[in-house]
């Protein structure tokens, strides 16, 4: 599967663009779907309306502009996984595979550039300090030991300060906490560990709060519950962004049959 999916760029980027009608189109104008992460995405049209596979728009473009738009979308996007002391192993490896796999670059930073422990036996260094962390496209944030980082002012400031710039908020666990206590969850939906739902309600009495789901996508704010289910948000998010086979392939990988496409709570269509 991974091979057909770098045949598929290889040939949209060699400029042999396939018509929804079966002839072969070369520098000329025609209309294409917003860019979505599907098959759909190498078609072309020659009249204007919907895609009739993802339903988007069609929009009017050349086929060296629509090359442009392609290699700027596959580029590999940033995730920053923020790790504080006592961080929960499986909240952050589990996603980290997931991403790492599916082709993001991943890095960690902490409330200092200073060794961590995992739950009191894995010890980390990150990758970078808040004072000198780049920007990347998504923040990600993990349960274990969450709530000095959520009472932290220069943690949530830093978030706060990344709020505009960043596309994607993720979460897994407790790690709702920090985002939340950043305004990050106001007047959103969200979920966490079992176990902290009452506590994340009485924290955050301006989000909605839902037990029994797996994620909560809000569209740039997902939200997981405790420890196994980050695995099925980021692979919510990768089929999100870089299309459903994508993210079946990685499930595949990892050899976790236990992540159902669609499962989990998708406000307002998202």
């Amino acid at each position: 599967m991974r091979k057909k999916t770098i045949f598929f760029v290889v040939m949209l980027l060699s400029a042999c663009f396939v018509k929804a009608q079966g002839t072969a189109v070369k520098d000329s104008t025609a209309y294409f779907c917003g860019v979505c992460g599907g098959s759909c995405d190498t078609l072309s049209f020659t009249q204007p309306g919907t895609c009739p596979h993802c339903g988007m728009t069609l929009m009017k473009q050349t086929f060296s502009e629509r090359r442009a738009l392609l290699q700027n979308y596959h580029k590999k996007m940033t995730i920053c996984f923020y790790l504080q002391d006592g961080v929960e192993v499986l909240d952050f490896a589990g996603p980290m595979e997931v991403f790492a796999y599916a082709g993001f670059r991943v890095f960690t930073v902490s409330r200092k550039k200073e060794p961590i422990i995992t739950q009191g036996i894995l010890k980390i260094m990150p990758d970078y300090g808040i004072e000198d962390a780049p920007q990347a496209d998504i923040l990600a944030f993990f349960g274990g030991n969450a709530g000095p980082a959520s009472n932290d002012s220069a943690v949530l400031d830093w978030i706060r300060g990344r709020k505009t710039s960043t596309s994607y908020f993720f979460s897994v666990c407790t790690g709702a906490f920090i985002i939340g206590r950043a305004g990050i969850l106001d007047n959103l939906t969200a979920t966490t560990f079992h176990a902290s739902i009452e506590s994340l309600r009485k924290a955050l009495p301006g989000t909605r709060v839902l037990s029994d789901v797996r994620f909560v996508d809000n569209g740039k704010v997902i939200t997981t519950a405790g420890i196994s289910a980050g695995i099925d948000g980021a692979l919510h998010l990768v089929a999100k962004l870089k299309g459903e086979e994508m993210a079946k392939e990685v499930a595949a990988y990892m050899e976790y049959d236990k992540w159902i496409p669609g499962q989990g709570l998708v406000v307002n269509g998202k």
